[in-house]
């Protein structure tokens, strides 16, 4: 059985930092596609970053240059960076993953599995 389970939220000011992590198990090393999306409350999902199985990297525009993702494959555990924190990136923020064979989704809301969510605030 699949379990994502992020860590690494939290409060922090406009310009701080910020890690997420993401201890994903059940996970073969086939998955092809990891990422990151947030929501907040009566909005739709927002995808945020991904990693391809290559290693290649996918970016919203809002958090280019800002955030950074990246995975640990040996210890199945996937990373978010998040530097120079806006008060817009407030949100909840989940690990998603596709079963294996899949490539990355068309839309944040048809990612196969889906952690609990860590929530970030960043205030002004």
């Amino acid at each position: 059985q699949v379990q994502l389970v992020e860590s690494g939220g939290g409060s922090v000011q406009a310009g701080g930092s910020l890690r997420l992590s993401c201890a994903a198990s059940g996970i073969t090393k086939f998955t092809r596609c990891m990422g990151w999306f947030r929501q907040t409350p009566g909005k739709e999902r927002e995808a945020v970053a991904r990693v391809h199985s290559d290693g290649s990297t996918t970016y919203a525009h809002f958090v280019k240059g800002r955030f950074s993702i990246s995975q640990d494959i040996t210890n199945r555990t996937l990373y978010l960076q998040m530097d120079s924190l806006k008060p817009e990136d407030t949100a909840m923020y989940y690990c998603a993953a596709q079963m294996p064979a899949y490539s990355c989704p068309q839309s944040a809301r048809e990612w196969h599995y889906v952690g609990q969510g860590t929530q970030v605030t960043v205030s002004s």
